[in-house]
């Protein structure tokens, strides 16, 4: 019932995008480390791919084929983008540029910020209806 109730919510949409914050932010933050490595090409998530699986994913999840297998699925099916993050990894054989850097890290916490956000927002509507105190 549980796995249920989370399924239906926007929760599995919310933690993919967390989990992709999390990796964009590492490898981000590796370019900076490295930015004074000679020859290093910076790496990156490519968030235009990310979108495209996610919205796959959701499409997939949301048919008429897959609603009767997930709600009847005894072990809780949740949204899950294929390969991870391994095939989105994208290297620039530009200079890396810190400005630049700094901006994308900065981009991305502020959306991931704002994921965490509408997962603590989701989590509350979930205990108070839960808790039936509305």
């Amino acid at each position: 019932m549980s796995a249920s109730l989370f399924n239906a919510s926007v929760i599995p949409v919310v933690e993919q995008a967390v989990k992709f914050g999390q990796a964009r932010h590492n490898v981000l933050a590796g370019n900076i480390a490295n930015i004074d490595t000679p020859g290093y090409r910076a790496r990156d998530l490519s968030v235009d791919v990310f979108q495209q699986r996610l919205k796959d994913a959701i499409e997939i999840k949301n048919s008429p084929e897959s609603a009767g297998m997930i709600e009847g699925d005894a072990t809780g099916e949740t949204l899950r983008l294929p390969d991870a993050f391994q095939t989105i990894l994208r290297h620039d054989d530009a200079r890396v540029s810190m400005e630049q850097q700094v901006a994308e890290l900065t981009k991305n916490q502020m959306q991931y910020n704002m994921a965490l956000s509408v997962l603590t927002q989701q989590f509350r509507l979930l205990q108070t209806a839960i808790s039936e105190r509305i």
